[in-house]
């Protein structure tokens, strides 16, 4: 699709987020691009299973693959860290040499040229791997400086601009971040969302989600009825919804104490009564390319 995207209409990216990450997350992203349920994904270059996506990338060269640039490591005993060899990026690791757990103290303690040489290398990987990136987005949001104001997002630019990749970051932040987030990390934010205009960077308009974890005696039905009302209550403009599916299997316990509501994921973003309601609602789905192109 080259049309150009018209600003009266909604346009929804169903991006998945983690590929690579493990086994489990692969099966269940896999299975939703080849039954046409999602738009795009984001593989983790750090993470075990990124052969795997490579393996998948050759027989099926029409996905949409993004870089999901990956400076933590969230889960207590399922590890990474960085891709790079051939140099010290001793202020991205922890003391056991994996990333840290939480995107503070990526913002605390990253060294930018060290930040700069992993994501070259992380970039690198994907494409040596045989995988052509739409785009690039981060995990955790650990380079956004949303908490201490230290952001790492000028650097992410300057890829972005080499390789001609659109980034995942919302022009508008929602009311809810707004009132959680310092004043000085609200106008930070804004300087960075200007000079992505400044230098070209293609921004989305707006970025959704929900809790990643289940909630107070959430089921299926409730999980639906909510992201249907997300959907519904999309804005004119380009939005992306990303998501979390894997497969409950045994691997998937072991990893994320949260495997209930990525199955969850997995099952709604497979319902046809889901995107019917797209339909009906007149949204328009799009993937990373349409942004890049």
């Amino acid at each position: 699709m080259s049309t150009e995207l018209s600003k009266n209409d909604r346009y929804l990216i169903i991006n998945a987020d983690d590929l690579g990450m493990c086994h489990s997350s692969n099966q269940a992203i896999f299975k939703l691009f080849e039954e046409g349920f999602i738009t795009s994904s984001t593989v983790m270059a750090p993470c075990p299973w990124i052969k795997e996506v490579a393996e998948f990338y050759k027989t099926h060269p029409e996905v949409d693959i993004g870089v999901h640039l990956t400076f933590t490591s969230e889960w207590k005993l399922y590890k990474w860290g960085p891709v790079t060899r051939n140099g010290s990026v001793n202020s991205l690791i922890t003391k056991e040499g994996y990333f840290p757990e939480s995107a503070e103290e990526v913002e605390l303690n990253a060294k930018k040229e060290e930040v700069k040489e992993e994501i070259k290398n992380q970039i690198e990987l994907v494409i040596n791997l045989g995988i052509k990136p739409s785009h690039l987005d981060n995990h955790m949001g650990s380079l956004y400086g949303l908490k201490y104001g230290n952001s790492f997002l000028d650097i992410v630019f300057e890829f972005c601009k080499m390789y001609n990749f659109p980034f995942r970051l919302p022009k508008n932040l929602d009311e809810e971040t707004k009132r959680i987030l310092p004043q000085k990390a609200i106008s930070n934010y804004e300087m960075i969302v200007d000079l992505a205009d400044k230098i070209g960077v293609r921004l989305i308009d707006y970025l959704v989600s929900y809790s990643f974890s289940l909630e107070n005696g959430e089921d299926y039905r409730a999980f639906k009825r909510k992201v249907i009302d997300i959907i519904r209550n999309l804005k004119a403009g380009v939005s992306e919804l990303y998501i979390h599916p894997g497969l409950a299997t045994e691997e998937l316990k072991g990893i994320n104490p949260h495997w209930e509501k990525r199955q969850m994921e997995f099952d709604l973003f497979r319902d046809e009564e889901l995107y019917k309601i797209i339909q009906e609602e007149g949204i328009k789905l799009i993937s990373w390319k349409d942004i890049k192109n």
